[in-house]
C-alpha cells in the first residue's frame, strides 16, 4: 500500500482535473465523446483524473451511470494519467461504487462530502474514514465544509490509507491551522476551489490543485501549476486573471453554472458535449455567454500566440 500512496500522492501535488460528463441528445451517456475528452487529457499530461466528480455531475448519474464512467475513464486514460473513482452518497453505496471502481483499475478513491442536511461535522468525517478503512486503494477525503474540528481533519490526515484531503472551503485561516496541526501526517492538502485560489492554498502550505477549466485549455492549468511548484506567484497571477472571469461565472447562481461554463466553453471551442442535467443551470443566457465567449477567445487567442 505504501507505493500506491505515494503514487496518488504524488499525483496530488499536481492537477486533479474532473472531466464533463458529455450527453447524447437523448440524454444518456456519451461513451464515445468521453473516451475522446478522456485520451485528451490523459495526454495533455494531466495528473490526475477525478472521474465522476462534481464537475462531472456525480449526482446527477445514477448508480450504473457512475461505473460505467469509471470504468470507461480507466480504459481510455490507459495509464497516462492517474485515475481517482469519485463515490458518494450513502456509505454502502460509496463503498458498492468503490469495490467495483477497484476491480474495473481505480488507482485511488475519491469520497464526496456526505450532504445529509442533518449529518454532525464528526461523523461525517468518519464516513471518509470507514470508506478508507473498507478500500484496498488509497482514498481522498474531499471536504466542502469548515464545520470540521481541527481533531476531525487530523483524525483523517493520519489515517493510513487517506493519501490527502481536497480542501474546498475559502476558510484559509482553518487551512492553515489544520496544516500546521498536521506537519506530522504525510497526507497532502489539496486545493479544491480551482486555479483562483490555487497561489492562496499554496501559501498555506497546500500543493496542487482540482480543476474543471483543465478541460478546456489543459495548457494554461499545466502554466500555472508550473509558476506555483516554482514559487513564482506573479506569474501565477497573471495566468489566473484571463480566467478569473471563467471561474466568476461558475460561481453564479450558488455554483449552479459550475458546470454549465466548462460544458459551454468546450462547445465554443467545437466540442458539443451536450446540456447539463437538472437540477444544474441548463444554460447560460445571452448575456453571460457572451462574457464566457470573450474570455475564451481570449485565452485561445494567447495559447496560439505563445
Amino acid at each position: 500500500m505504501s507505493d500506491k500512496l505515494q503514487t496518488v500522492r504524488k499525483a496530488l501535488t499536481g492537477i486533479s482535473g474532473v472531466p464533463v460528463t458529455p450527453y447524447n441528445s437523448d440524454g444518456s451517456i456519451d461513451a464515445a465523446k468521453l473516451k475522446i475528452l478522456i485520451e485528451g487529457l490523459a495526454n495533455a499530461g494531466v495528473h490526475n483524473l477525478m472521474a465522476a466528480g462534481n464537475t462531472g455531475e456525480f449526482f446527477t448519474l445514477t448508480m450504473d451511470e457512475v461505473r460505467g464512467v469509471h470504468a470507461a475513464t480507466i480504459q481510455a486514460a490507459a495509464g497516462k494519467s492517474l485515475v481517482s473513482a469519485a463515490v458518494g452518497r450513502s456509505l454502502s453505496e460509496a463503498k458498492a461504487l468503490a469495490k467495483d471502481a477497484i476491480s474495473a483499475g481505480a488507482d485511488a478513491i475519491m469520497g464526496h462530502h456526505p450532504m445529509d442536511p442533518f449529518a454532525g461535522p464528526s461523523y461525517q468525517a468518519g464516513y471518509f474514514l470507514e470508506l478508507a478503512d473498507f478500500s484496498t486503494v488509497p482514498v481522498i477525503a474531499y471536504v466542502r465544509s469548515d464545520s470540521f474540528s481541527v481533531a476531525d481533519f487530523r483524525k483523517l490526515a493520519l489515517h493510513p490509507n487517506i493519501a490527502g484531503i481536497k480542501f474546498a472551503s475559502s476558510n484559509l485561516m482553518l487551512l492553515s491551522e489544520v496544516i500546521r496541526a498536521t506537519a506530522d501526517a504525510p497526507a497532502i492538502w489539496v486545493c479544491g476551489l480551482a486555479e483562483g485560489w490555487a497561489p492562496a492554498f499554496y501559501a498555506m502550505g497546500a500543493r496542487g490543485f482540482t480543476s474543471g477549466l483543465v478541460n478546456v485549455f489543459p495548457e494554461r492549468s499545466h502554466a500555472i501549476h508550473k509558476a506555483l511548484e516554482g514559487g513564482d506567484y506573479a506569474a501565477a497571477r497573471s495566468l489566473i486573471d484571463p480566467i478569473a472571469g471563467f471561474e466568476a461565472l461558475r460561481t453564479k447562481y450558488n455554483n449552479g453554472a459550475n458546470v454549465t461554463v466548462v460544458k459551454e466553453a468546450l462547445g465554443m471551442l467545437g466540442s458539443d458535449v451536450g446540456p447539463v442535467r437538472l437540477p444544474g443551470v441548463v444554460a447560460l443566457n445571452d448575456e453571460e455567454r457572451a462574457t464566457l465567449r470573450a474570455i475564451v477567445d481570449r485565452v485561445k487567442a494567447e495559447a496560439l500566440a505563445a
